[in-house]
């Protein structure tokens, strides 16, 4: 074999190698641009929840502290959206601050010894109505992490605010049971049942500005 075709076939090789690398480059450019990052805006979100008290009516509450960063795949399309949220355990808020001290201690949340609560997305698939999701995650809470599974209702269309900032929403509904994640206690009734149910009710809206 000559040397001429020697170094033919090493520059093809070199070429195709090349080609190769430029490709994988520009897909991972392309799949960078394509991915839209947002930050929640926690001054326009409401992480709420409510429980059944004496078996007779609503209980609601909310955590006033928490961050959180969604990364979708364009504007519009959420779908398979990566979300993270944190949230402070100890800002949970039922508007009485007696309660608030009981849920905050080691018969609840025990926020000394498990200061954080948070979720992280693993599927976001649409629904059957157009802008609905089925959001699957896992929820850490109390030291035990869960799959749980909750509906996403998203706006319409993205607006921009009077600062130039382009902010989207969702409403997130849901049902988890806490003695899945530890929170176990409850005192009964003369008359039957008990004072707080284990269903909780999640009524979240959470708002979200797009990353510069």
């Amino acid at each position: 074999m000559s040397n001429n075709y020697k170094t033919l076939i090493n520059n093809i090789k070199f070429m195709k190698t090349t080609f190769k690398t430029l490709v994988a480059v520009a897909a991972i450019s392309l799949s960078a641009k394509a991915q839209t990052n947002w930050n929640v805006d926690g001054s326009h979100s409401k992480l709420g929840f409510a429980v059944t008290h004496m078996m007779v009516s609503e209980t609601e509450g909310k955590f006033k502290i928490y961050e959180g960063k969604v990364s979708s795949k364009g504007d519009l399309d959420f779908t398979d959206a990566k979300i993270d949220f944190t949230v402070d355990a100890a800002s949970i808020n039922t508007d009485d601050e007696k309660r608030d001290g009981h849920l905050k201690s080691p018969d609840f949340f025990d926020v000394a010894k498990f200061p954080k609560i948070t979720f992280v997305s693993k599927s976001m698939k649409p629904g059957k109505v157009k802008g609905t999701y089925t959001l699957t995650g896992d929820l850490t809470m109390h030291g035990v992490t869960k799959s749980v599974s909750l509906t996403a209702i998203g706006a319409s269309k993205i607006v921009k605010d009077p600062y130039g900032m382009e902010r989207y929403a969702f409403k997130v509904t849901g049902t988890i049971n806490r003695k899945d994640f530890g929170l176990a206690w409850n005192a009964a009734l003369e008359a039957g049942g008990v004072a707080v149910s284990e269903d909780v009710r999640l009524d979240i809206n959470v708002e979200i500005t797009k990353a510069k």
